[in-house]
């Protein structure tokens, strides 16, 4: 998807161009993938715009960073705060987020520790990830002969960059094959996620999508959703995945910040359940875009109002 500037970026304490947020070539995290990033999104509503769950996003930040050894000078609360004013500098309405802290210019080798840490936030306009339809009539999507990387391995709770390098092979494996979007199996041959999303079946009215220990990123918008099901009644579950069970799922879809509540049409060719968007899945996409847009007083703590 096209990159759409905006006037400013935050580094490090300030406010910059955007044309000047450049770094030098022997930056460490661009050799050695020792960056932690959040994907978020700011959304218009009637009584202004508001970040969902801000604060949320940038502890999973922090506490990703801390997983690779990096303690940011920045608080969560404080990243927030450069947030709202880096939207408001940009006079954006609605916006995705992006946050980075990496290992910056100063050292080489594989040790991380004596690179300086950098911390960078960037918002610009970015409608739905995966169309503007498939949030409609759902989406193609096929199994990837990648493998999720293990819990052991670069673990799915760290959000870091070095992990999505196998997610953008996965990604491009299923466009190369007419496919919309990938989804990983585990070294286990359960199922994980998408390359940037994470997954829920739906079956005779119950929902269940992959625990944390399958790999998988512990996403914030797939708590959203675990909890505006059980909001409305449903039974909700974390358990393992066989590729069978989303064939034969009644519903599938994806979560993510990016992805939002994307229904999935088809998985390897095979239709699943009516081959369109179902009632369970409408109801959450309904809710959850309810909930952003500010109409759902019960769920006002998620917004952070720009």
């Amino acid at each position: 998807m096209a990159l759409v500037t905006s006037k400013y970026i935050w580094r490090n304490g300030e406010l910059i161009p955007w044309e000047q947020a450049t770094t030098h070539i022997l930056t460490h995290a661009l050799h050695y993938g020792t960056a932690v990033f959040e994907g978020i999104r700011c959304y218009k509503t009637d009584t202004g715009s508001a970040v969902f769950r801000l604060v949320e996003h940038m502890e999973r930040l922090v506490r990703s960073a801390s997983f690779i050894m990096m303690d940011l000078p920045y608080s969560a609360r404080e990243l927030s705060d450069a947030t709202a004013e880096l939207i408001r500098a940009n006079e954006l309405e609605s916006c995705y987020v992006r946050p980075l802290a990496y290992r910056g210019y100063g050292s080489m080798g594989v040790n991380p520790r004596p690179a300086p840490i950098d911390v960078a936030i960037a918002v610009w306009p970015w409608n739905a990830y995966l169309g503007e339809e498939a949030l409609e009539q759902g989406m193609h999507a096929g199994i990837s002969s990648w493998r999720q990387r293990t819990a052991n391995s670069t673990p799915g709770v760290v959000k870091s960059s070095a992990s999505y390098l196998n997610s953008g092979l996965a990604h491009i494996e299923a466009l190369d094959h007419g496919y919309g979007e990938a989804i990983l199996l585990n070294e286990n041959g359960t199922v994980a996620e998408g390359s940037g999303e994470n997954i829920f079946v739906v079956r005779n009215g119950a929902l269940k999508t992959p625990p944390v220990s399958d790999g998988i990123l512990e996403g914030i918008t797939r708590d959203s959703v675990m909890q505006l099901a059980r909001h409305f009644g449903y039974e909700v579950s974390e358990a393992s995945l066989v590729r069978t069970d989303l064939y034969g799922a009644d519903e599938v879809f994806f979560t993510g910040t990016a992805a939002e509540v994307t229904p999935i049409a088809r998985i390897d060719y095979r239709t699943i359940g009516s081959g369109k968007r179902g009632p369970i899945t409408e109801k959450l996409q309904t809710a959850f875009f309810d909930v952003v847009a500010g109409r759902v007083p019960e769920f006002e703590s998620w917004l952070y109002r720009v």
